[in-house]
């Protein structure tokens, strides 16, 4: 095996070892950051559904009060919950894989009570009281999607009026709901979740797409290294080590008249070639002298 290829074999080896390794944790680096980007997105989509509850219960509410307490029909936009879910239904018609939800576990409205998956967020939430958040991930026919999950804490005496007992409650409300489900809350007890779902199907497409591209740039860069190698390495050192050798086998048979070789510099060559030159006269001195 000659110094070029042993050469090659080294870089090479080095190479694959370390492309696999940037590999292994690049791709992880790009999959987490889809995660955060995900993750930024199911954020902005929780403030929005705050900012709506927050307008609700401050403007809507306030103005809807006594046809509720007044016994005609419930006027339902008065529920923040209620309009912060209606609302990002109309998203789902664009981007139907982003969710947004309130499920609790003994909700007024039955189309809120919680999946199996969204139970386990509130259980957590109920269990461990200084949690504030919690994140998720599922397959669903669509591909993978990422839930963000916050709990939703009964902060204020305001909202027992309308869940501590049937007797307590507007009569509109228990008109259109009914007197079974949403009752018995406590105050500062954890009832339910905010739960925002967001697919990381395109975000992790991008990811790959951009890990793949990285990659290609990574060999193709290689490749340019390594052909400038190969360059210099003939310059530098194989073609002088040949020459080297094609004089001293000339010299071991007997040939005098082929020419010195004189490398300039000082590299390791250069020494080399001053110090075999040096050699070579000392040899012919000797011959000389012998005859």
């Amino acid at each position: 095996m000659g110094l070029r290829t042993k050469f090659n074999v080294a870089i090479v080896a080095a190479f694959l070892i370390g492309f696999a390794a940037a590999g292994f944790f690049l791709r992880n680096l790009f999959i987490e950051d889809a995660r955060q980007q995900v993750l930024q997105e199911a954020g902005i989509m929780m403030s929005a559904a705050n900012a709506i509850r927050k307008f609700t219960d401050t403007y809507i509410g306030p103005l809807a009060a006594q046809q509720n307490n007044s016994g005609q029909q419930f006027v339902a936009a008065s529920v923040p919950s209620f309009v912060a879910q209606t609302t990002f239904k109309t998203l789902r018609a664009q981007y139907p894989d982003f969710t947004y939800r309130e499920p609790a576990l003994n909700p007024t409205n039955p189309t809120d009570r919680p999946t199996d998956w969204e139970a386990d967020f509130i259980n957590a939430f109920r269990d461990k009281s200084g949690l504030k958040q919690l994140t998720g991930d599922r397959e669903t026919p669509t591909g993978r999607v990422l839930s963000l999950a916050r709990p939703i804490p009964i902060d204020s005496p305001a909202c027992l009026r309308c869940h501590s007992t049937p007797a307590e409650a507007p009569p509109a409300m228990l008109a259109t709901y009914g007197r079974d489900n949403g009752f018995g809350w406590k105050l500062h007890e954890v009832v339910g979740a905010q739960v925002v779902s967001v697919p990381m199907s395109l975000p992790m497409q991008r990811a790959e797409a951009r890990f793949m591209a990285f990659m290609i740039i990574l060999f193709g860069v290689f490749l340019l290294v390594l052909i400038i190698l190969n360059v210099l390495l003939h310059y530098t050192v194989i073609r002088p080590v040949l020459t080297l050798s094609h004089i001293a086998n000339a010299v071991s048979l007997g040939d005098s008249s082929v020419e010195e070789y004189e490398r300039k510099g000082r590299d390791e060559i250069a020494i080399l070639s001053s110090a075999f030159n040096r050699m070579r006269r000392s040899l012919d001195s000797a011959m000389r002298m012998l005859e």
